[in-house]
C-alpha cells in the first residue's frame, strides 16, 4: 500500500483539528478553499448574494460537522465541491418550485372571460360556485377540487384519482361546462 502524499497528510491532520474544534484549522479550509466554492455556486446559481449565501453555509456546515469529511473517501477539495453542487442546486429547485407555486396560484385576470374555465370562475360569488361544484357527479367534482382548490396539475389530479390523464382532462372540461351552464345558462350555449 502506497504512502500518503503530504497533501494527503496535510488534509488528514486539518480534519482532526477541524474535529477538534480547533477554528484557525477552520480558517485555513476558508483561506484555501472559499474562493473555489463561491466560483461553483455562483456558476451554478449565476447570482452573487445566493453564491455568498451557498458558500457561507457550506463552511458553516462544516464547523458544525466536520466528521462527515472522511479523508479516506477523497479530497477536502472535492467534499467542499459536492457540498456547493448540492447545496446550490437543492437552491435553484427550490426557486424553480417557489415560481411554479406562485404562478399556479395567481388569478386569473376576471375581466375577459373568453373559455369555458374563464366564465365558470369570474366574477362568482362563493356561495354559486359551492352550488355549482356539488351539483357536480362525484368524479368531475373531485377533479375540479383537486385542481382549483389544492391547485393540482392534470398530471397530478389524474395520480390522485388513479386514472389517466385524458380522462382527468375530460372529467375538469365537463364539469367546468356543467359549472358555466349552472351559473350562466344564457352563455354556456356558445360551448356546446
Amino acid at each position: 500500500m502506497a504512502k500518503p502524499t503530504l497533501a494527503v497528510q496535510a488534509e488528514r491532520l486539518l480534519a482532526r483539528r477541524l474535529c477538534a474544534g480547533d477554528e484557525s484549522a477552520l480558517g485555513e479550509v476558508y483561506d484555501r478553499y472559499s474562493s473555489f466554492v463561491f466560483g461553483l455556486a455562483l456558476r451554478v446559481l449565476g447570482d452573487r448574494t445566493a453564491a455568498e449565501d451557498i458558500t457561507q453555509d457550506v463552511f458553516v456546515g462544516l464547523w458544525d460537522k466536520p466528521d462527515r469529511f472522511d479523508p479516506t473517501r477523497g479530497t477536502l477539495r472535492a467534499y467542499l465541491g459536492t457540498l456547493t453542487h448540492r447545496r446550490a442546486v437543492d437552491l435553484v429547485r427550490r426557486e424553480e418550485a417557489r415560481r411554479r407555486r406562485e404562478t399556479r396560484t395567481t388569478w386569473r385576470d376576471t375581466t375577459e372571460a373568453t373559455t369555458v374555465d374563464d366564465l365558470a370562475l369570474a366574477g362568482l360569488d362563493s356561495d354559486a360556485l359551492r352550488s355549482a361544484v356539488a351539483s357536480l357527479p362525484p368524479p368531475q367534482r373531485q377533479a375540479v377540487e383537486l385542481a382549483y382548490f389544492h391547485g393540482h396539475t392534470y398530471r397530478q389530479v389524474a395520480d390522485a384519482m388513479g386514472i389517466p390523464e385524458g380522462t382527468a382532462k375530460s372529467r375538469l372540461r365537463l364539469a367546468l361546462a356543467r359549472i358555466a351552464e349552472s351559473i350562466h345558462p344564457d352563455l354556456s350555449e356558445q360551448w356546446a
